[in-house]
C-alpha cells in the first residue's frame, strides 16, 4: 500500500512538473490588434487575437485610448440654432472583458469603447447629440502584454 502511495504521489510530481512547467512557459502576446469606427452611434470596436495564453486560460482583456466628444442641442426639426448649445467632453475611456482561449492557447474578440459622456442640458423642444468623436492612444492590454494601435479614429456627424 506504501509502495503505491508512492508511486502515485511520483506520478503526479512528474504531471505537475511537465504541464505546470508548459503553464509558466506560456507567453501571452499580441499577434494582430486592430480598430475601426466610430460607428454611427460613436464608438470604436477595437479587435484582437492574443497567442501564448496556454490552454483554457481565462484572462481579461483591456481596451482603452484618450477620447473627445462634442455634443450639441438639435431642435426637433433637425436643425440647430444659429448659435447653438454645445460642450466638449474628454478624457480616457476603457473597456473590459474576461476571455478564455481554446486548446490553441489564443484568444480573437473584441471589445466596443463609448465615447465620454457630456453633461450638456438642452432647452425644451430642442435635445442632445453626438456632433463628433476622437478616439487616441488606442491601446490592448492582457496578460502582461499590451499592444498600441496606430492613428486618430474620428468623425463628424453634424458640421455645425
Amino acid at each position: 500500500m506504501l509502495r503505491r502511495r508512492s508511486i502515485v504521489a511520483l506520478v503526479a510530481a512528474l504531471f505537475i512538473g511537465v504541464f505546470g512547467g508548459l503553464a509558466l512557459a506560456a507567453s501571452a502576446h499580441f499577434v494582430r490588434a486592430s480598430a475601426s469606427g466610430p460607428s454611427g452611434s460613436g464608438t470604436l470596436s477595437v479587435n484582437f487575437k492574443i497567442a501564448g495564453l496556454g490552454d483554457t486560460v481565462t484572462t481579461t482583456v483591456t481596451a482603452s485610448a484618450n477620447a473627445t466628444a462634442t455634443y450639441a442641442c438639435q431642435n426637433n426639426g433637425g436643425n440647430f440654432p444659429s448659435d447653438p448649445k454645445k460642450t466638449q467632453a474628454s478624457g480616457p475611456v476603457s473597456a473590459s472583458g474576461d476571455f478564455t482561449s481554446g486548446k490553441n492557447g489564443q484568444v480573437t474578440g473584441s471589445l466596443t469603447l463609448s465615447p465620454p459622456a457630456g453633461n450638456l442640458t438642452c432647452p425644451g423642444g430642442q435635445r442632445v447629440v453626438l456632433v463628433a468623436v476622437s478616439y487616441t492612444n488606442v491601446s490592448v492590454s492582457a496578460a502582461g502584454s499590451s499592444q498600441g494601435i496606430p492613428g486618430t479614429f474620428s468623425r463628424v456627424f453634424f458640421q455645425i
